[in-house]
């Protein structure tokens, strides 16, 4: 006979505070029974009934079995309000950082789903960025409580959170608000990190730039990868060029792959998982260079134009990034191979007002106009659906 953990709860009420939760509608988006979810955690279905309802506050161990079932943290599920019934001026949510987060961090929040997202927002070169809030601490799992200048969680049915390395997403972003009235939120992240936080459903779009080395072929088979059963859209932005940034005038002479391994020569490295240290690590190979010959190999720069800002400044002599980045600094750049950057999504996310607002304004003239003339990017194929 299997015996089930005694349903004792916890006082509904103490000192003027209150749980409350977000289980049933976790629950239904990970669309999971009441009966089966009852199973795992082994309780009886009431009891889940009676949670979601918040006539019960479950004890400690139910609520971190509830989360271990549902494959999140105990804060998504439960929190506390204050007598008033208001929220306490702070919010947990995933933070979606390449690297790590200093205190204090300004964010921007949107809603994806059921799950609250906080994208970091940079103060360079010289501006206090827009925010919704600070991060005052962080959590396991990627998550943080984020102190929240309204006293509560922003409404954001407008916003689009678009994770990728694009140098031209900003230039994109006023665009799409100053047309649609779409507020696009820019996640730096890698190809690989932008994906996978797609599939965690962590941002509405990724952008990617992954060859696959044995067919060719770009970003759709590790979409497919990451989407076995499908079920997603991918459009393309442009094709542009990478290859070697060196500083104006190229005094060191640097303008193939084997001139990084040279002793004199130092390089900024992009973060594993960017199509950018997958290309070098390729060619490398190709010339038969082990990383070790190349000074600077283990320095990271996350991001293209942060890499050509490191060469801007004389802290490298050479990277590996987008002949837009290069552009942006005045510096030198010697091609690699031409690539496709793809913007991968859900289909059901393509479906939502602000996701199409946003993919309309990819098929403007204006808007490919100035990616041509700022960026260098071919659009030829901007708008165009892959699959």
């Amino acid at each position: 006979m299997v015996s089930r953990i005694r349903d004792t709860a916890a006082p509904t009420a103490m000192d003027k505070t209150r749980v409350t939760n977000r289980l049933a509608a976790i629950r239904k988006s990970r669309g999971t029974a009441a009966s089966l979810l009852a199973q795992r955690v082994n309780v009886s279905r009431q009891t889940i009934y009676a949670i979601e309802a918040g006539t019960y506050v479950p004890n400690t161990e139910v609520a971190l079995n509830l989360a271990r079932a549902l494959e999140v943290s105990v804060e998504e599920l439960f929190s506390l309000e204050d007598g008033t019934g208001e929220q306490p001026g702070s919010v947990s949510a995933d933070l979606l950082a390449a690297g790590p987060v200093a205190g204090r961090q300004p964010v921007r929040l949107c809603r994806i789903g059921e799950r609250l997202v906080g994208v970091p927002v940079s103060a360079a070169p010289y501006y206090l960025p827009e925010a919704d809030g600070i991060v005052e601490r962080t959590t396991r799992g990627g998550r943080a409580s984020v102190s929240v200048f309204t006293g509560g969680e922003p409404d954001t049915p407008r916003r689009v959170v678009v994770a990728g390395c694009d140098p031209a997403t900003s230039l994109l972003s006023r665009t799409v608000e100053k047309l649609s009235g779409v507020e696009v939120v820019c996640a730096p992240a890698s190809s690989r990190l932008a994906l996978a936080w797609l599939a965690q459903g962590k941002v509405h779009i990724a952008g990617t730039h992954l060859q696959e080395p044995e067919t060719g072929e770009f970003n759709l088979p590790f979409i497919r990868h990451q989407f076995p059963g499908g079920g997603f859209r991918v459009v393309t932005f442009a094709r542009w060029e990478e290859g070697l940034v060196v500083a104006a005038g190229n005094p060191k002479g640097i303008s193939k792959i084997e001139d990084l391994a040279r002793k004199n020569v130092a390089i900024v490295n992009r973060e594993p998982g960017s199509g950018s240290r997958a290309l070098l690590d390729e060619r490398l190979a190709k010339a038969g260079i082990p990383v070790t010959r190349v000074r600077g190999y283990e320095t990271v720069a996350f991001g293209h134009l942060a890499a050509a800002a490191r060469v801007a400044t004389g802290e490298a002599d050479a990277c590996v990034a987008t002949r837009s980045a290069a552009h942006a600094f005045a510096l030198d750049f010697f091609p690699l191979r031409t690539e496709r950057y793809d913007l991968a999504m859900r289909r059901s996310t393509a479906a939502l007002p602000a996701v199409e607002a946003f993919l309309d304004v990819l098929q403007r003239a204006s808007v490919r106009r100035k990616l041509q003339l700022l960026a260098g990017y071919d659009t030829s194929v901007t708008g165009a659906e892959v699959a």
